[in-house]
């Protein structure tokens, strides 16, 4: 039985290498900021690995690129509700003094001779 939850994370790139008349698959595997081949095996069992990388591989592609659409949405959203803000903002303060009223030191009062 094939358990997919067992590749780890950090695995970057795979390999079929030929010895002879042999294809035997590899995984390239980083290590700190070392990378190493980490042999898997060869023949059926290695085709099926293979196959199980390159889904797991897709699926982390388009989960990305799915994470990468949500957050470029929600920035947007995000840019809209700051650009509101400043705009209220400014009509609040405006709104303030027109009313008679000052900073000081942080919060509104109104002036004496207003």
């Amino acid at each position: 039985m094939l358990h997919l939850s067992r590749f780890p994370a950090f695995v970057t790139a795979v390999a079929w290498e030929r010895r002879g008349d042999n294809l035997y698959y590899y995984r390239s595997v980083r290590e700190g900021e070392k990378v190493r081949k980490e042999y898997v095996g060869r023949g059926e069992i290695a085709e099926a690995l293979a196959h199980a990388d390159e889904t797991i591989r897709r699926s982390r592609a388009e989960r990305l690129r799915r994470d990468a659409a949500e957050l470029e949405r929600v920035w947007a959203l995000v840019s809209c509700a700051d650009e509101l803000h400043e705009t209220a903002e400014v009509l609040a303060r405006a709104e303030m003094v027109a009313a008679g009223y000052h900073r000081h030191k942080g919060e509104w009062r109104r002036r004496r001779n207003a």
